[in-house]
């Protein structure tokens, strides 16, 4: 399988220039991503982060023995770390948001193409129809910190863990009193505060077609995550396979879509979302964002036409070969 690679200009999203010294950072390898930590302040915080990604990992991992996940995968049921749970929750909520264009039960399907064990193949279609019965969210039960699924459903919180984490460290820093820092969880971006400078953070947005930028928008406080088709493939008999699965087709989303980034102030949120709406393509993705409130979106369709909602007109700013392209923007009018 081909991957953006692990160093940072060549994620989905990349940290613009104009960063004030005397940051503290770290770089780790978690979650089958390049991660890079910045705070403004106590070093003890980016060492407690990076504890905290490590922990995340251990409890969420859907491949690692003796994961929360794995346990529930296994057995059916299980008690989970508190935390899980809330995850868990919180990512069914997304999922019925979504009328289960999300669903985190898909990792039946999604193992079988080979995305999560590198054993890559196209499954036949009666073998796709067999495994997609077993794709159900809303039999997904969470009493307390007992996670209950159906015989042979399987969960995968691969949509929506790095916006967790993006948040987690988000509440750990905050509390501490941290005023200023930035966290690239590999495609998912975390804002706390602003720059030391009192400036917006400027988050860059990859071009799908190149590792140049498209353009960057202007966040304090805010999540910024994006997904798409170019970040995980793998090609059989020149076809290109995407990693994120349709859960109702059972196969790699083609909506007409190359990426999509969610601007929002929770990174679960923005995370699952993006997943999502790339699933759905641009009318759908259009009539969700006009039914909710509390994101933005920046979609990037396979011809090149760039979209954005309103909401970030005056601070999303087209960069490199896209600035002399159209910006066309959606409105809730």
């Amino acid at each position: 399988m081909k991957r953006a690679a692990a160093v940072l200009l060549c994620l989905a999203l990349l940290l613009l220039p104009g960063c004030a010294p005397r940051a503290r950072t770290s770089t780790v390898y978690a979650m089958d991503t390049v991660m890079e930590l910045t705070a403004y302040g106590d070093r003890a915080l980016v060492d407690e982060a990076v504890t905290l990604i490590h922990d995340l990992e251990e409890h969420l991992s859907v491949t690692a023995a003796g994961s929360d996940i794995a346990r529930v995968n296994a057995e059916g049921h299980a008690d989970v770390d508190p935390g899980t749970a809330r995850l868990i929750s919180r990512a069914l909520d997304l999922c019925k948001l979504t009328d289960g264009v999300l669903d985190i039960t898909v990792y039946p399907v999604v193992r079988a193409w080979g995305f999560t064990t590198g054993k890559y193949r196209v499954p036949e279609e009666a073998e796709i129809g067999s495994l997609l019965e077993k794709v159900d969210y809303t039999a997904v039960t969470v009493h307390g910190e007992r996670v209950t699924l159906p015989q042979g459903a399987m969960l995968d919180l691969g949509a929506v863990a790095k916006g967790w984490t993006g948040d987690r460290i988000a509440s750990l820093w905050r509390e501490a009193g941290l005023k200023s820092g930035l966290v690239n969880l590999g495609g998912s971006v975390q804002a706390i505060g602003g720059k030391p400078d009192g400036g917006a953070w400027r988050v860059g947005i990859r071009d799908p077609f190149s590792e140049e930028v498209l353009g960057a928008v202007s966040v304090r406080d805010m999540a910024v995550v994006t997904s798409g088709g170019y970040q995980r493939y793998f090609e059989e008999n020149g076809v290109r396979y995407c990693h994120i699965i349709d859960p109702a087709a059972g196969r790699p989303a083609d909506s007409g879509l190359a990426s999509v980034t969610v601007i929002g102030p929770e990174g679960v949120v923005c995370d699952g979302l993006s997943t999502a709406v790339y699933v759905m393509g641009l009318e759908r993705a259009e009539k969700l964002w006009r039914e909710n409130q509390g994101f933005d979106l920046v979609l990037v369709t396979d011809s090149g036409e760039v979209f954005i909602t309103d909401g970030i007109e005056d601070s999303f700013t087209p960069m490199g070969d896209y600035e002399d392209t159209e910006i066309q923007v959606i409105r809730r009018g």
